[in-house]
C-alpha cells in the first residue's frame, strides 16, 4: 500500500482549546498516569517530575539511573505497569554509557508514591555505539501484557558499527538497532516485533482495534507513520523517501516487494514525537483519529483514517513549540509535552466548546 502524500502545507485545524496546565519543565520526553491520577513526566537531563492535582513538585524523585544526558541521549520515555496497583512498577528507558560507547537500556522500579527502588535493568542493547543520536526510546504496552520498545538505528553517517555505516543494522535481525522489540514484564524474552526502523519517538495502540502505530523521523525529509504488524520489515534504509542530510537520496528505491510501505509520509519532515490514537469516550468526534506531534513543525497533526488504516486527511493543531510527547488522559482528552527548557510546558488540548473540568492532571496550581 503507497504512502499517502498529503500537501507539505495542511490546513490548520479549528475548534480546539489550549490550556496551560505546567510550566517549568526542563526538556520533558515522556508521561505516564498513576492509578490516583498523578503524573509522571520525565526530563532529559535525568530527573522523574510528578505532576499532583494540578500542582508540578519542585522535587525531582529519587532513585532515577544515572543517564548520559548528551545530545538526543538522557531519561526518555516512562511508563506505569498495566497492573501498578498490585505491583508498583514504574519503567523507564534512557542511554547509558559514554560518548564513545553508548545504548539504550529499559529498567524498572518500585514506586512507593515518594522514591523510586530499588532500579532493576530488564534489558540493553547489545550493540554499544558511539555518538549520541537515534535512541528509539517509545514504550507501549500490548492487552496480553507484553511491552513493545522501540530502538533507533544508532546514527547519521560516519556512524559505523563492524565496518558498515549503523544504519544497516535495522536490517539485521541478530541485532537490536532499527527495530522495535517485544519483552516480557520482566525483561525476558525480547525477540524482533518489527525491523527496518530508523528512529521511532511515537508508538500507540488503537483501543478500538487492538492496531499498533509508530511515527518515525527521516533524515532531510521522509518522515513515516506506519501501522505495525509483527514479523514485517518497514524498509529503512532500502527503501525511504529521505535524503542524506549533504543532500543525495538514501535510496534509488521508494517501495519495494516483502517491504511495507508507510502510511504517511512527511516531506519536509514533521519530526515526528509523541503518537495518540483518540478511544473517543470523551469527545466521540476525536474516535480513532491519530494525533502525531511534530518537534520541527511545533504542532499537533490530526489524522482522519478509513476502516483499512489509510490516511483521508490531515490537519494542524498549532502549538508554537517543539512538541515532544502526545497522549490521551484517563479521562480522553489529549495532554501535549512541549521540549523546552527551563520551560517545558504540559498542555491539555480539548474542543473549544467543551466546559467540563476533567479529572487528572487539573488545573495548574501554583
Amino acid at each position: 500500500m503507497l504512502a499517502l502524500l498529503l500537501p507539505a502545507g495542511c490546513a490548520r485545524a479549528q475548534g480546539f482549546r489550549q490550556t496551560e496546565l505546567v510550566r517549568g519543565l526542563e526538556h520533558p520526553w515522556g508521561m505516564a498516569w498513576l492509578p490516583d491520577g498523578s503524573l509522571l513526566i520525565s526530563e532529559r537531563p535525568g530527573r522523574l517530575r510528578i505532576v499532583r492535582n494540578g500542582v508540578l513538585d519542585p522535587r525531582p524523585i529519587p532513585g532515577v539511573p544515572e543517564v548520559l544526558a548528551a545530545g538526543q541521549g538522557g531519561l526518555l520515555d516512562v511508563s506505569v505497569h498495566p497492573r501498578f496497583s498490585e505491583n508498583r512498577f514504574v519503567y523507564l528507558t534512557y542511554a547509558a554509557g559514554s560518548a564513545e560507547a553508548n545504548h539504550t537500556r529499559l529498567a524498572r522500579a518500585r514506586f512507593d508514591g515518594r522514591v523510586l527502588g530499588p532500579l532493576e535493568v530488564l534489558f540493553a542493547v547489545p550493540q554499544l555505539k558511539s555518538g549520541t543520536q537515534h535512541f528509539g526510546s517509545r514504550m507501549l504496552w500490548l492487552p496480553d501484557g507484553t511491552l513493545l520498545l522501540a530502538i533507533g538505528d544508532g546514527g547519521n553517517p560516519p556512524i559505523a558499527l563492524d565496518g558498515e555505516l549503523i544504519r544497516l543494522q535495522a536490517q539485521k535481525r541478530g541485532s537490536a538497532l532499527g527495530k522495535i522489540l517485544r519483552l516480557n514484564d520482566d525483561g525476558t524474552g525480547a525477540d524482533v516485533w518489527s525491523l527496518g526502523h530508523r528512529n521511532i519517538q511515537g508508538l500507540a495502540l488503537d483501543p478500538l482495534n487492538g492496531r499498533v502505530w509508530a511515527s518515525e523521523h527521516g533524515a532531510r525529509g521522509g518522515d513515516e507513520l506506519n501501522l505495525i504488524q509483527p514479523g514485517l520489515n518497514y524498509g529503512w534504509p532500502l527503501v525511504t523517501h529521505s535524503r542524506e542530510y549533504t543532500g543525495p537520496a538514501i535510496s534509488a528505491r521508494r517501495t519495494a516487494p516483502g517491504l511495507e510501505d508507510p502510511r504517511r509520509v512527511w516531506t519536509p519532515a514533521i519530526a515526528p514525537s509523541g503518537l495518540a490514537v483518540a478511544s473517543g469516550r470523551r469527545v466521540p468526534g476525536w474516535r480513532g483519529q491519530l494525533f502525531a506531534g511534530g518537534l520541527v513543525s511545533g504542532d499537533v497533526r490530526r489524522l482522519s483514517l478509513d476502516a483499512q488504516g489509510r490516511v483521508l486527511a490531515e490537519e494542524a493543531i498549532t502549538i508554537g513549540a517543539r512538541v515532544r510527547d502526545v497522549r490521551e488522559g484517563p479521562e480522553g482528552f489529549l495532554y501535549v509535552l512541549t521540549d523546552e527548557a527551563p520551560d517545558g510546558r504540559l498542555i491539555r488540548l480539548e474542543p473549544a466548546d467543551s466546559h467540563t473540568e476533567p479529572s487528572g492532571a487539573g488545573p495548574r496550581g501554583g
